[in-house]
């Protein structure tokens, strides 16, 4: 790249950094002493900001780098992320949001513990919290790292390694200053521009091809060397039954995953009741739906105009797809337009991945302070402030997820977001639907429904190609595999349930049916709702 491009993004990077720097700065003025305000903002946001705030969650560096990449390099097959990331939408809105904003207070613990014994169940959902925060997290950390190493023109591992401290750094000092209320005014930032961008290369992809979509496809198919194999499945999950049972595996974590998502989970309580949770997710879903429409113009624009060999050779996992057509739409390396586009891009794919882990390392330092610290702690002892807690939660956790992200440095963000969802819908979606929906629901059944998903799925990932056996892998150079597919959903999904119900059928301890009634009155009508 040249120092024009260098010059510009860095320019546009530090531009935003300060935006955001200022907001958390002015809100960090502002009383940030209780859990309310720090967790949920002091639940002031309307619908509509919390929204576009819900949408500049969930629209990562998974969405805007991987999956175009994905799509660039396999086509059809690629399409799967797409789909099953908007399709799970539908659960959360169906099943979830108005019921958990009515039940909980701050975190997933809150709605289980509703009805349960507390102590057991906070550490087990608290531990599954943050176990997928920081796979989540991770995905973000390669993002960041292959956008600023295309950005400098250096693919050594010193210049991702600095660039994954750098990020880290940033999200805990916007969580740690500022928390819910600057972490949703900067996603509110994010989501607009993320969403104008998008737009903007989707208008000039179709403008190229004069609004002709057939004509996109079938320039993508022939560049890509496949030909028709290209538009249609089988390209990445059709070399046999293993291939096809991961497609499926994936399908199921996507669709289930976002539902058991902790950051996700916290935005309906920044709202003040539940019709206002049930009208952000409607907000969101329309946004969200339009920006994964657009990914797909976007990925197989890749593939047209820049070239599968041209993606792969940059990034070998695709994630640098998008900044390469915007280069190539603005007009090629050596222009003027092609280096304000890229560099804009690159830009606010560096915004979005500052966002979301900003979100997400809230989400997980509540868990680690509101449940972990609150169940752990010694009775004995005069108890720290949970905000102060959780101030000194995300340092940790920003570390483990800056160690982990040089690792898994050559994986796909958004096969990496794929291991994540996998694991949310395993440990933490079957304890939430058992618990609202359930009324012979019991502790040992949750503690179960948790731990039955959760340690399967963590096992089975560490024993894949995703860790070793493959040159991939986390560890390329070693070979332990023996699970054969790439994610574990269509195995530890079924084993979270199946958990769950065994718990509840052998405990000893009846279920607490007048609690469980007074949690379903609640959930259903909001009477009592914080």
């Amino acid at each position: 790249m040249t120092g024009h491009h260098q010059t510009l993004a860095l320019v546009l990077f530090s531009a935003f950094i300060a935006v955001t720097l200022a907001i958390t700065t002015w809100v960090s003025r502002r009383r940030q002493g209780s859990p309310e305000e720090f967790y949920a903002g002091g639940r002031l946001f309307s619908p509509l900001e919390n929204g576009f705030a819900i949408a500049g969650d969930y629209m990562s560096a998974a969405s805007f780098l991987g999956i175009s990449g994905l799509i660039a390099l396999f086509g059809y097959d690629g399409l799967l992320y797409s789909v099953g990331f908007l399709v799970a939408w539908l659960v959360v809105l169906f099943l979830v949001a108005e019921l958990v904003r009515n039940c909980g207070r701050f975190t997933l613990a809150d709605v289980v513990a509703a009805r349960m014994r507390e102590r057991p169940v906070r550490i087990a959902a608290g531990t599954s919290s943050v176990v997928v925060s920081v796979l989540y997290l991770v995905a973000q950390m390669v993002g960041a790292g292959s956008l600023v190493a295309l950005l400098l023109g250096r693919s050594g591992a010193a210049a991702q390694c600095w660039t994954v401290v750098g990020v880290g750094a940033l999200m805990v000092v916007y969580v740690s200053l500022g928390g819910m209320r600057a972490t949703t005014w900067i996603q509110i930032v994010k989501a607009v521009l993320l969403l104008a961008g998008t737009v903007a290369l989707t208008v000039l992809v179709l403008a190229r091809f004069h609004g002709d979509f057939d004509r996109l496809l079938l320039t993508a198919a022939e560049r890509s060397g496949h030909g028709d194999a290209f538009l249609a499945p089988g390209l990445k999950y059709g070399g046999g039954w293993t291939a096809r049972l991961d497609f499926i595996s994936l399908g199921l974590a996507l669709v289930l995953g976002t539902a058991g998502l902790p950051h996700i989970l916290s935005r309906f309580y920044t709202v003040p009741t539940a019709r206002a949770a049930r009208r952000s997710v409607v907000w969101s879903i329309g946004l969200i739906g339009g920006f994964y429409l657009m990914t797909i113009v976007l990925g197989f624009g890749a593939a047209a105009l820049v070239g599968p060999d041209a993606v792969r050779a940059s990034n070998a996992a695709g994630n640098t797809a998008v900044p390469l057509l915007a280069l190539d739409l603005g007009g090629g390396a050596d222009s003027t337009g092609g280096t304000v586009l890229f560099a804009i891009v690159a830009a606010v794919a560096f915004a979005t991945i500052l966002a979301v882990v900003a979100g997400i390392t809230l989400a997980s330092s509540a868990s680690v302070a509101h449940d972990l610290y609150a169940s752990l702690r010694r009775r004995d002892r005069a108890p720290r402030s949970e905000v102060a807690v959780a101030r000194v939660a995300a340092v940790g956790i920003g570390a483990v997820a800056i160690a982990l992200g040089l690792l898994a440095r050559d994986l796909n963000v958004a096969f990496l977001v794929g291991l994540a969802f996998a694991v949310a819908a395993s440990a933490n979606l079957p304890v939430l639907l058992y618990s609202l929906f359930w009324r012979g629901f019991t502790t040992r059944g949750a503690v179960w429904a948790v731990y039955g998903g959760l340690v399967p799925a963590v096992v089975l990932v560490a024993l894949s190609p995703v860790v070793s056996g493959s040159p991939e892998s986390f560890l390329p150079h070693l070979d332990f595999q023996v699970f054969p597919l790439r994610n574990p959903g269509l195995v530890s999904v079924p084993l979270g349930f199946l958990a769950g119900w065994l718990g509840t059928v052998t405990s000893a301890e009846p279920a607490d049916e007048a609690r469980h009634a007074e949690t379903e009155v609640r959930s259903l009508t909001g009477a009592g709702a914080v």
